[in-house]
């Protein structure tokens, strides 16, 4: 193994300093890309989905528990996926891992779901066996094919606006491997994080930063955050 060099604790400093420019040029990059998915048209959902659940089937519009987003993960967990029926994919389990409390994705008016072909006992006994507690529903229909998640998984975005419902955004591939924390999921998301120092457009839900920020048990009933305003730029 090829090592770097053992260096002072001055000249340390010196390279950390010189790759923290490169590190901020990236997370602006990144922040301005969260604004351009924002902007992203907004694709009306014309059919009528449904899922079942663990107290029975629902619809796309269920799905968003009262919220105005919606995430929808489609986790590989059905007869012939490699670990079936003990296991989800090993690539979709780790994303199930990494996915933190979401009651800080809730207090933005956002809901995260995972979705699989697999029935609901055996979801649910996946899921007890894993330690896992994101809401988990059953494909029943054509959704996963129509939303580019039938041969591969994917997490798709939507919107609602009262009934009428739209797809937003899609991330796939390794753009998956960046999910599971509030941030990640907030900025694929046509609201963004809903803070003052976001490039959003005019009129978007936009709070001072920090101050929606709660302890995990303390949003109350996990809905929009009271200090919440829309305001005007």
């Amino acid at each position: 193994m090829n090592t770097p060099p053992v260096v002072s604790p001055r000249e340390w400093e010196a390279a950390r300093q010189q790759l923290l420019v490169e590190e901020k040029k990236l997370t602006r990059a990144r922040d301005a890309l969260a604004a351009k998915r924002r902007r992203m048209p907004w694709l009306a959902v014309e059919k009528a989905y449904t899922f079942d659940g663990p107290e029975g089937r629902v619809s796309l519009l269920d799905l968003f528990a009262g919220r105005r987003q919606l995430i929808v993960y489609r986790a590989f967990f059905e007869p012939g996926v490699s670990g079936w029926p003990d296991h989800a994919c090993r690539g979709c389990s780790m994303v199930a891992d990494h996915v933190g409390h979401l009651a800080h994705l809730n207090a933005r008016d956002t809901t995260l779901v995972f979705a699989s072909r697999a029935p609901q006992p055996e979801i649910e006994r996946v899921k007890a066996r894993m330690g896992w507690t994101i809401p988990w529903y059953t494909i029943t229909d054509a959704f996963d094919t129509d939303f580019g998640v039938d041969e591969w998984h994917g997490t798709n975005a939507f919107i609602r606006d009262g009934d009428s419902v739209f797809r937003t955004y899609f991330i796939n591939a390794r753009g998956d491997e960046a999910l599971g924390s509030t941030w990640s999921y907030l900025d694929m998301t046509a609201l963004g994080r809903q803070e003052e120092w976001e490039d959003s457009p005019a009129g978007y839900p936009r709070t001072p930063p920090y101050a929606w920020w709660n302890w995990h048990d303390e949003y109350g009933d996990a809905g929009p955050a009271p200090e919440r305003v829309d305001r005007q730029d």
